[in-house]
């Protein structure tokens, strides 16, 4: 949980395996605010979240004084505009628009494509890896110069990327592939080592061993990389 810096009611339902539930955790502990974290059985879903999020039934869901705001980029610009201080997003329109272009290729795209790796061998599975690869391509050269997506320090792109780093490079082992190999994507591979250097990040990314056993004896039986009821 974040230092508090306010008395507001803030709650997070959430799952602590998910990369879109760890990526509000990071903007709340960024930004110094105090929540209540609620673990949610995403494959036994409570009445309360049903209740909160009617429309897609999924987490995370943030309540900030009884009001519930769902969708993960959604929740994240609710944040930076709610909490001024450690901006996520840039203050210029034109890279604030870039920054938010980003983040959905990374969820849009990315996600999507690698989710397919689970379940395909082959040549199937070769022309997901190269797919994907392809699109991450395009993130390995937006990081030329930068220690993060915006430049010197933490923001939106980064928070919404670490699903790359933490949750599709950690499956790597487990699916038996190299997606991200170092020598294709160095510049990936330095970015992670600066998020890894990040002591908010370090905080919120789930512990790797426990990790991995998750996405084993879960992820893979489901045949889905990253996801089951997140958003």
């Amino acid at each position: 949980m974040a230092e508090r810096s306010d008395s507001e009611e803030v709650k997070l339902l959430g799952m602590w395996a998910s990369p879109f539930s760890r990526r509000i955790e990071i903007a709340l502990t960024l930004k110094g605010v105090s929540y209540e974290f609620s673990e949610e059985d995403i494959t036994n879903k409570s009445s309360l979240l049903l209740q909160l999020n009617p429309v897609y039934k999924m987490i995370p869901v943030l309540v900030h004084t009884g009001k519930p705001i769902s969708e993960s980029l959604v929740i994240l610009e609710y944040i930076d505009e709610t909490w001024r201080d450690n901006p996520i997003l840039p203050q210029d329109p034109y890279e604030k628009a870039m920054a938010r272009f980003w983040a959905k290729f990374v969820d849009e795209q990315i996600y999507v494509t690698a989710m397919k790796v689970v379940g395909k061998i082959g040549e199937e599975r070769d022309a997901v890896v190269e797919a994907t690869r392809d699109l991450l391509m395009f993130l390995e050269k937006e990081l030329v110069g930068k220690d993060f997506f915006g430049g010197r320090s933490l923001g939106f792109v980064d928070i919404v990327a670490t699903l790359v780093a933490f949750w599709l490079m950690r499956t790597e082992e487990i699916v038996g592939v190299k997606v991200v190999p170092v020598e294709k994507f160095p510049e990936i591979h330095r970015w992670v080592k600066n998020l890894l250097g990040n002591d908010v990040i370090k905080k919120c990314i789930p512990p790797e061993d426990e990790h991995l056993q998750y996405i084993r004896a879960h992820v893979i039986v489901s045949s889905c990389v990253l996801s089951l009821g997140f958003v």
